[in-house]
């Protein structure tokens, strides 16, 4: 396959991105807001997402299959992830009172955002698995690895601006007395 090093690189970037959720969890300590846990879950998630969807190809390559083999095998993996990673994090607790604290409206506007990279990213997963342009499924499998990618840059991005600035001190610190 003459892509392996693109989708490494593809999964390399994504695994940043999940150091990065990582390391947002930690400096934001044991978050209880049900809001912030599910950003750094779902950043996580699709990032994750990204890794195995890149490297899929590089893997199944390795076992022989060519031509459409190789791309309907690696789009049902991604697909069958994609569903994994939509179960799983609509299963937690805190997605469920995002849910119950949202107005209809506000989880109808995300959605509605989000459709405009999850059609395309599992559109053109579709049309590989169904064959319908042969010629052109490597380059849908990278344009769906690559909106995903995007999809987990933009969960980055949202979080960093969400994060709770430090709460400022309640008066001047005092100095310790260092005697006469």
């Amino acid at each position: 396959m003459q892509d392996t090093d693109l989708f490494m690189e593809l999964a390399g970037i994504a695994g940043v991105f999940v150091g990065f959720g990582a390391l947002i969890a930690v400096r934001s300590g044991s978050s209880t807001e049900a809001a912030e846990v599910l950003g750094i879950r779902w950043l996580v998630s699709v990032a994750m997402w990204v890794v195995v969807a890149a490297l899929t190809p590089v893997i199944v390559s390795r076992y022989g299959p060519a031509g459409h083999e190789i791309w309907l095998v690696c789009s049902l993996v991604a697909l069958a992830t994609w569903v994994a990673v939509l179960v799983a994090n609509g299963l937690t607790s805190e997605y469920r009172q995002e849910v119950a604290n949202y107005s209809r409206a506000r989880i109808l506007g995300e959605e509605a955002v989000g459709a405009l990279l999850y059609v395309p990213m599992l559109g053109a997963l579709i049309v590989v698995v169904l064959g319908l342009v042969p010629d052109q499924e490597p380059a849908l499998y990278f344009t769906a690895v690559g909106l995903g990618l995007f999809l987990a840059g933009l969960a980055l991005l949202m979080m960093v601006f969400e994060q709770r600035r430090p709460q400022a001190a309640s008066g001047p610190a005092e100095l310790p007395a260092t005697g006469g």
